[in-house]
């Protein structure tokens, strides 16, 4: 495909799942880049085509084409989650498809996985390919510098905290509780925010483990306790936010060792190709409701139970103002850094600090033995953390070393004093 503009072609790729605010981002390049002078291409379905040497799926963009789109959910140009720094051949194949759209520049939006992609494609271009990466996400997890969100982050956490207030609705309204799992594979934030702004009962995160093993008895007890310390107030209802990284942080073998071959009623083992254990394929809320009644069944305690995935739901939903702005910034920043004589030197990652866009090099943030960035975890020892344990309702050391309290709790599960210590105690150690 030969050049139209003398001054090159951009070409935009897509990758990882969806997050709010893509098409803001793929307006911005593109408007910014032909605005400079340069033709812009769009890539269908990430990296995918071009891993396999076909350059038909990819198209020309206009403004028209994509101005209607800026604060539209979604991708005009789809997604995949192809990895061709994986095979040697997939990445030829690419370099080669570029050159074939006569590609100068290369924006790459994506996660971590797509920033390692676009970080290989500058590398082995050796120069004659340009790289910058948006980085996306609406688990938040990419280290960027502090404050600073990913797109889509916000606005997954607006619209979550929308669904979890009218459950929280629902449960009080019905005398139930409802188990949400909140997509977050590396870090809490998403689980944490929405369960905070929805004035969750309790939220569970991995952070607040620290080095302490994560296992399905200490989230099932944790919410148990939480039912307990309702029941005994009167009000046998609830709202718990799970964060769906517990799931890998509870590991294979502790699934195992906690379910054995009863592990399969609640799916599959798969692994994405970047390596990851496929989450959505795993029903965790449905397993920890399960373990649960189990449990609350010994302890002649009554409770019923609604598990419900969260994260679907918000990927393609239309950008809220924060994320329109911050992506016409991010593309604009993307343009602006391939334009500058600092694209010349190495690849880099957009952000935006105090208002100016900031580059962040490849080499900075991609940690070489995991080909991916370190992940940003929410910080369990800020007081952002511990404002939002404070409003938690759940089990502490106090309702422990209050003799009244703790008498009210075993009440509610029919022990003793003592023998709720030495079940629950370990909660608060």
């Amino acid at each position: 495909m030969a050049e139209s503009s003398p001054r090159g072609t951009l070409a935009i790729v897509v990758g990882g799942g969806p997050a709010p605010g893509i098409n803001g981002v793929i307006s911005a390049v593109t408007i910014e880049a032909i605005n400079q002078g340069l033709e812009v291409i769009g890539t269908r379905d990430g990296f995918k085509h071009l891993a396999a040497g076909d350059v038909s799926q990819t198209r020309r963009l206009t403004i028209p084409d994509v101005a209607p789109f800026y604060n539209r959910g979604g991708s005009i140009l789809g997604t995949s989650r192809t990895n061709p720094a994986k095979k040697a051949e997939d990445m030829r194949n690419v370099l080669t498809s570029l050159e074939r759209l006569g590609a100068k520049y290369l924006v790459t939006i994506g996660g971590d996985d797509t920033a390692y992609s676009g970080s290989q494609v500058y590398k082995q271009a050796g120069g004659k390919i340009k790289v910058a990466h948006v980085p996306k996400t609406i688990d938040n997890d990419l280290p960027l510098p502090p404050g600073i969100p990913t797109f889509g982050f916000e606005t997954a956490r607006h619209l979550g905290v929308e669904l979890a207030q009218s459950l929280h609705e629902d449960a009080k309204t019905t005398t139930r509780w409802y188990l949400i799992v909140s997509m977050g594979r590396a870090a809490g934030h998403l689980a944490l925010g929405i369960g905070k702004a929805a004035a969750a009962t309790v939220t569970i995160i991995s952070e607040e483990f620290k080095n302490r093993p994560v296992t399905i008895d200490t989230i099932c007890d944790i919410i148990i306790g939480s039912m307990i310390k309702r029941q005994s107030k009167g009000k046998g209802y609830g709202l718990v936010v799970l964060a769906e990284g517990l799931i890998e942080s509870i590991g294979e073998e502790g699934l195992l060792a906690a379910l054995g071959t009863h592990l399969d009623r609640y799916g599959s083992m798969e692994r994405d190709p970047f390596g990851h254990l496929r989450l959505g394929e795993i029903e965790f809320g449905r397993m920890i409701r399960d373990q649960i009644k189990q449990r609350l069944d010994v302890l002649g305690m009554k409770a019923t139970m609604v598990d419900k995935d969260l994260g679907y739901e918000l990927r393609c939903a239309d950008p809220i103002p924060f994320d329109v702005e911050y992506t016409r910034n991010l593309g604009y920043g993307a343009v602006k850094f391939l334009l500058s004589d600092e694209s010349d030197k190495y690849g880099a990652i957009v952000s935006f600090v105090g208002g100016s866009m900031k580059p962040l090099r490849f080499e900075d943030m991609i940690v070489r033995e995991t080909q991916r960035m370190k992940p940003r975890q929410v910080d369990a020892e800020s007081e952002t953390y511990e404002c939002a344990r404070r409003y938690m309702i759940r089990l502490e050391k106090i309702d422990f070393d209050d003799p009244v309290k703790l008498a009210e709790l075993a009440a509610v599960v029919k022990m003793t004093p003592d023998q709720f210590v030495e079940r629950f105690g370990y909660l608060v150690k």
